[in-house]
């Protein structure tokens, strides 16, 4: 006999760290942690150079500097076109009948287990950065994260980027309208995939909202009911799994807050080490200025003394009456230039020692100057991003300390029914706004959106009217 379950794909928020586990959000069970399956964990920036450098240097070339690229995925990261990388989140069933540690679960597990394997070679332009199986949630189910990309690119801009549209496009998904895109179209063929795997393995696809065969008044309205019930438990997976993501972004702000405060804290350390070594150098500055004026005097003297002694001068006593040339010589003249001799030799020697420890100390000056200097820079850096740091730490600080103040004064249950409710009407508005505004263009589809907005108030209709009517019996 066949298992009839759902199949759910939606998009997630991305978050990383819950990904890897990085922290424990509440919805998870750190006694089943080490269950869970990491079959990628790549660095986000270094698969970022892998995929995008070679681009980057051949856009650059030719370019004026203030229009390179020096950094893509800081370009990407602050820019609004596009994400920096998607997460897909795949699940069969839900916790009341695909239940982790039951063998429905572990059923589940094996499909999801096979499904993702070829989801790269089925996939070549989403390259998957990131991809978990977590098993210490209710249901198993897949996180994979990616970045979508094209290469070759003729139009504006790199030859090889991120783009979800065209690298879906490249896969053969054109899109349609506003509920036909690129990505439904992916989607709904990624889970056609994961429907036929499930099959193999005894699970049918229960296809929730399908056409049902004419019945009856009263079979119908009890259809109709379960049909309800069928779309609100949908609604409600939907819901659930929106809670659990929103659970972990703020389990994440939490995680950032004590980061924050952690390199503030480093920041902090790192700032008074390099005031220390700034005082430092600039007592060693201070020692070897004083050296040299210690020096200067010994080195003037020793120049004066060598001047004196290189002009020659005749200081020659005068010879006797009847003294000859020869004793004259070997007795006065001789021994008069060998002292000289011997006198310029030590005072040039030591001219040459001196000048070596005064060489040795201009370029120990001259490091030490260079090295305050540098020592100068770094501790203003350290300063500027102290301030930074101190700013974003502020800023989630006060965020948490009024989401904190919520919760304590609302309750926990009233203030995710506050956020659930909010999500649902948010998106009700938007799906309102946009059937209330005429679309642009040709009087064809101008025709084809009244007819949709004509269809949907029916339908409105047709179910205030069966709600009505149900209240009756």
């Amino acid at each position: 006999m066949k298992l009839k379950r759902t199949i759910s794909g939606m998009i997630g928020t991305g978050s990383l760290a819950h990904n890897r586990r990085e922290f424990i959000a509440e919805n998870v069970d750190p006694d089943r942690v080490q269950l869970n399956i990491c079959y990628q964990n790549e660095n986000l920036k270094e698969v970022y150079k892998e995929l995008f450098d070679e681009a980057v240097e051949r856009y650059n070339i030719g370019k004026r500097k203030d229009r390179q690229i020096t950094n893509y995925y800081e370009k990407i990261r602050q820019g609004k076109q596009e994400k920096l990388f998607h997460e897909v989140i795949l699940q069969i069933g839900n916790r009341e009948d695909m239940a982790v540690g039951t063998a429905e679960g572990n059923l589940a597990i094996k499909v999801l287990d096979e499904y993702v394997k070829d989801f790269q070679k089925r996939n070549p332009t989403l390259r998957v950065f990131g991809c978990y199986l977590h098993q210490d949630e209710a249901t198993p189910h897949l996180h994979i994260d990616f970045i979508p990309y094209v290469t070759d690119w003729k139009g504006k801009g790199m030859d090889t980027r991120v783009s979800l549209k065209q690298a879906l496009k490249s896969l053969g998904f054109q899109g349609g309208n506003k509920h036909d895109t690129e990505l439904n179209q992916w989607m709904n063929h990624e889970k056609e995939i994961l429907a036929e795997i499930a099959k193999q393995h005894g699970i049918e696809w229960e296809r929730k909202g399908t056409h049902e065969e004419h019945l009856d008044v009263y079979n119908f309205k009890k259809k109709e009911r379960k049909k309800e019930v069928q779309e609100l438990e949908q609604e409600k997976e939907h819901l659930t799994a929106e809670k659990e993501e929103l659970t972990a972004q703020i389990a994440e702000s939490r995680v950032d807050i004590q980061t924050l405060k952690e390199d503030k804290e480093q920041a902090i350390k790192e700032k008074q080490e390099a005031e220390k070594r700034a005082e430092d150098a600039e007592k060693e500055l201070k020692s070897l200025e004083e050296r040299r004026d210690m020096l200067q005097p010994i080195m003037d003297n020793a120049s004066k003394e060598i001047k004196e002694y290189g002009m020659i001068k005749t200081f020659l006593p005068e010879a006797g009456t009847f003294e000859r040339a020869v004793p004259y010589r070997e007795n006065k003249i001789k021994p008069l230039f060998i002292k000289m001799k011997n006198q310029i030799a030590a005072l040039a020697g030591k001219v040459v020692e001196l000048n070596k420890t005064v060489e040795s100390w201009k370029n120990k000056y001259q490091k030490s100057a260079e090295k305050c200097v540098d020592i100068q820079k770094q501790l203003d850096d350290v300063r500027k991003e102290n301030g930074k740091l101190s700013n974003d730490n502020q800023h989630l600080q006060e965020n948490s300390d009024r989401y904190d103040r919520v919760v304590r004064i609302l309750g926990t249950e009233a203030v995710e029914d506050v956020v659930q409710q909010d999500i649902k009407e948010q998106k009700e508005l938007e799906e309102q706004r946009r059937m209330e505004q005429m679309p642009k263009g040709s009087v064809l589809k101008q025709l084809e959106w009244a007819t949709q907005k004509r269809q949907m108030e029916n339908q409105q209709h047709k179910k205030n009217k069966t709600k009505y009517r149900g209240l009756e019996i």
